[in-house]
C-alpha cells in the first residue's frame, strides 16, 4: 500500500518520537503489508529496494539498523517509519523462526513431551500399485502426491515414494518444513486424514478391508519400526520432543544473540580506531597540501625559466633550419636530373634483371631440397650399416662366449669328479694310515693332498672366470636390447606393408565393432559407437583387478593360462555383439598378459606378420638393408 502524500517533505530530528508512533499504529491498523508469507516479510517503506523479502531475524536487523543509522544521508522520516517497523515487529509480529507457542487450532492437543520425527514428515500408506510389463510394481509418482497436498494447505516440499526389490511399496514419506509452520502443516495433514477415519489408528484396526489413503506424521514407534518405512525415517532424521526442540531453538537464539553482541562491541571498537585513524590522516593531509603548495611555487618559478631559455633557443634553431632548407632545395634539383638519367638506364634492364632473379631463386631451392634429401638419405644409411654391424659382432661374441661357457663347464664338471675321487682316495689312505705307519702311504697322502689343493685352486679359477663371462653375457644381452631398440624406432620411421614391421601389443582392433555395428546405424553413427566400445574396452583392458585367466597344465608339463569360460564380460560382449568383437578382446588380452602383464598397457614390438610370432632381430637388420638396398637403387636409376 502507498505511503501518506507528505512524504516529500522531511521532518525533523525532534519529530522523529511523534511520527515514530504515528506509523507504529498505521501497521497496527494494517495499513502497511508486513507479512508476505508463513516464513517471509517484506520492508513496506523501502519499495525501490531489490531484495523484497526478508526473514524475521533480516527484516528486524534491516529496520533497527536503516532506524539507528547515525549517517546524515538517511531523513528523519525515513528512520522513523523504520523505528516504527522494529517497535511493530518485536510486539506485534511473530518472527517464523523463534520457539514460540504453537497457535494455530489444535495445536493445544500435542503434548510437548512427545516424540515426533524431526524433521517434520508425513506416512502415507496404501498407494495403490500396478504390476508393469517387467513384474514390477509402479505407482503415483511423489511430484503427483506432492502437488495434490499442496492444492489441500499441507504446503510440502517433497513427497518421496519407498520402493524396494518388487517395486514401488505402496508407501510414501512426506516432508514439511523444519519450521512451526511446517509441524502446523504436518499436524493438519494427520487431523484431515483422521477426520475421514483413514489416520494411524484406523490403517493398524483390525477391520474390514482397507481402502482409499491412510497418513499420519511419524513419531517414534514408526522412526523404531522395523520395516521399509523406519529404515527411511531412521536414514532422514531423528526423533525429539516438542519441548527439547524450543529449548534447542532458544539455546539458538541466545547464542546468536550473543554473537551478535560481541560483533557490535568489535564494530564499535574499530570505529573508534577508524575516527582516530581519519584524525591522524586529515593532520597529515594539511600538511602535505602546505609542502604541495611551496613545490608548485618553486615549479612555476622554474618553468617561467625553462620558458625564456626555450625561446632563446628555438629563435636558434628557427634560423639553422632555413639555412638547412635552402641547402636541402638545391641538392633536391640536383638529385631530380640524376633520378632522371637513372630511371633511362633501369628501363633498359629491368627484363633481364627479373629473368636472372626467378633462375636464381628456382636453382636456390632445388639445390637446398635436394641437399636436405642427400644429408637425410646418407644419416639413414649410416645408421642402418651401423646396427647390421653391431648386430653381426655382438651375434659372433655371444656365440663365442658361448661355447667358452660350455667348454668352462665341462673344465668344472672334471674337476669336481676328480677333487671327489681325491677326496675319497685320501679317505682310503687315512684309514690305512691309523692301521700301519708305513713312510710309503705317508707321502701317498701328502701327495694326495697337494694334489687336491692345486685341483681347488683349478675349480675357483674357473668359477671366477665363469661369473666375469656371465657378467660380460649379461652386458652383451643389455646391449642387444638396446639395439632392438634403436631397430624398433628405425621401423617406426618406416611405412613399409613388408613382413616385418612394428605391431602394438595389446591394442585393441576396432574395425570388428565397427562391422557389427554397420548393419544396425548408418557408416558416421556406427564409426562414433565403435569409438566409443572401444575406449570402453580399453579402459576394461588397462584394469589389474580385471584377470579373465585361468592356469592349465599341459602335456608336457608346463603351465599355460587361457580365458576362462564363465567371464560375465566376455561372455556378455559375445552373446551381444557375436565372435568377432569377442575375439578381437581376447586378442588383446591374450598380448597384454603375454608381453605386460604388470603394466597392463600397450607396448611395442617388431614382428613377422608372415609366420605371426616375434621377429628376430637378425631379421630386422636384414629387412632394414633391404629396403635401404632398394632405395639406393631407385635413387640411383
Amino acid at each position: 500500500m502507498a505511503q501518506s502524500s507528505d512524504e516529500d517533505t522531511d521532518i525533523s530530528d525532534s519529530e522523529i518520537t511523534e511520527y515514530e508512533e504515528k506509523f507504529y499504529e498505521e501497521l497496527q491498523n494494517g495499513t502497511h503489508n508486513v507479512k508476505t508469507s508463513d516464513e517471509t516479510f517484506t520492508c513496506p517503506f523501502c519499495p525501490k529496494k531489490r531484495k523484497r523479502d526478508y526473514l524475521y531475524k533480516e527484516l528486524l536487523q534491516h529496520a533497527s539498523g536503516v532506524g539507528q543509522s547515525s549517517s546524515n544521508k538517511r531523513k528523519a522520516r525515513e528512520k522513523a517509519n523504520h523505528l516504527a517497523l522494529v517497535k511493530y515487529l518485536e510486539k506485534d509480529a511473530m518472527a517464523v523462526d523463534a520457539p514460540s507457542e504453537p497457535a494455530d487450532e489444535g495445536k493445544h492437543d500435542v503434548n510437548s513431551h512427545e516424540q515426533f520425527v524431526w524433521p517434520w514428515i508425513g506416512i502415507v500408506v496404501n498407494i495403490p500399485t500396478r504390476r508393469a510389463e517387467d513384474g514390477r510394481c509402479v505407482g503415483a509418482s511423489g511430484s503427483k502426491l506432492r502437488d495434490e497436498y499442496k492444492s489441500r494447505g499441507f504446503n510440502p516440499f517433497r513427497v518421496s515414494p519407498l520402493w524396494n526389490f518388487r517395486g514401488h511399496s505402496g508407501t510414501a514419506l512426506v516432508e514439511f518444513n523444519k519450521n512451526w509452520p511446517g509441524f502446523d502443516n504436518a499436524l493438519a495433514f494427520e487431523r484431515a486424514y483422521e477426520k475421514d477415519h483413514h489416520g494411524k489408528k484406523d490403517w493398524f484396526a483390525k477391520s474390514e478391508e482397507k481402502s482409499g489413503l491412510y497418513a499420519w506424521v511419524a513419531r517414534a514407534d514408526d522412526y523404531n519400526a522395523n520395516n521399509i518405512i523406519g529404515e527411511n525415517l531412521r536414514k532422514m532424521g531423528d526423533v525429539k520432543t516438542i519441548s527439547e526442540l524450543m529449548e534447542e531453538e532458544a539455546r539458538r537464539q541466545d547464542k546468536l544473540v550473543s554473537n551478535l553482541n560481541n560483533i557490535i562491541q568489535v564494530k564499535n571498537k574499530h570505529l573508534i580506531e577508524m575516527e582516530e585513524r581519519c584524525q591522524e590522516t586529515a593532520l597529515k593531509m594539511d600538511m602535505a597540501m602546505l609542502e604541495k603548495d611551496k613545490l608548485i611555487q618553486a615549479y612555476n618559478e622554474e618553468i617561467k625559466k625553462i620558458q625564456s631559455s626555450a625561446r632563446d633557443h628555438f629563435q636558434r634553431i628557427f634560423s639553422d633550419h632555413e639555412k638547412l632548407k635552402w641547402q636541402l632545395e638545391s641538392q633536391k634539383s640536383e638529385l631530380e636530373l640524376r633520378k632522371a638519367e637513372l630511371e633511362k638506364r633501369e628501363a633498359h634492364n629491368e627484363s633481364e634483371r627479373k629473368k636472372l632473379a626467378e633462375e636464381i631463386e628456382e636453382n636456390t631451392f632445388r639445390n637446398s631440397s635436394l641437399q636436405m634429401a642427400a644429408i637425410e638419405q646418407q644419416k639413414a644409411d649410416e645408421k642402418v650399416m651401423k646396427l647390421a654391424e653391431d648386430q653381426k659382432k655382438q651375434k659372433e661374441e655371444l656365440h663365442a662366449k658361448i661355447i667358452q661357457l660350455e667348454r668352462q663347464l665341462d673344465m668344472k664338471q672334471k674337476l669336481e669328479l676328480e677333487i671327489q675321487q681325491l677326496r675319497g682316495s685320501l679317505s682310503v689312505l687315512k684309514h690305512m694310515e691309523d692301521d700301519d705307519d708305513d713312510a710309503e702311504i705317508l707321502k701317498k697322502v701328502d701327495d694326495l693332498h697337494q694334489d687336491l689343493r692345486e685341483k681347488e685352486q683349478s675349480l675357483q679359477d674357473i668359477d671366477a672366470l665363469n661369473q666375469t663371462l656371465i657378467v660380460k653375457e649379461r652386458k652383451s644381452n643389455e646391449e642387444l636390447q638396446e639395439a632392438r631398440k634403436e631397430l624398433l624406432e628405425g621401423l617406426k620411421e618406416l611405412s613399409s606393408h613388408g613382413n616385418i614391421r612394428v605391431k602394438r601389443m595389446g591394442e585393441l582392433d576396432s574395425r570388428p565393432f565397427f562391422a557389427f555395428l554397420k548393419k544396425r546405424y548408418n557408416e558416421e553413427q556406427a564409426e562414433e559407437r565403435a569409438s566409443e566400445l572401444c575406449s570402453l574396452w580399453e579402459e576394461y583392458l588397462k584394469d589389474p583387478d580385471w584377470h579373465p585367466f585361468k592356469v592349465i597344465i599341459t602335456v608336457d608339463g608346463k603351465e599355460m593360462e587361457i580365458i576362462k569360460d564363465d567371464d560375465e564380460k566376455l561372455n556378455g560382449l559375445k552373446n551381444e555383439m557375436g565372435e568377432g568383437p569377442y575375439n578381437a578382446v581376447v586378442a588383446a588380452l591374450m598380448e597384454i598378459n603375454a608381453y605386460n602383464p604388470s603394466g597392463r598397457y600397450i607396448t611395442s614390438e617388431i614382428w613377422n606378420y608372415a609366420e605371426g610370432r616375434r621377429a628376430t632381430l637378425e631379421e630386422g637388420v636384414e629387412f632394414l638393408i633391404k629396403h635401404w638396398r632398394v632405395q639406393k637403387r631407385k635413387r640411383g636409376g
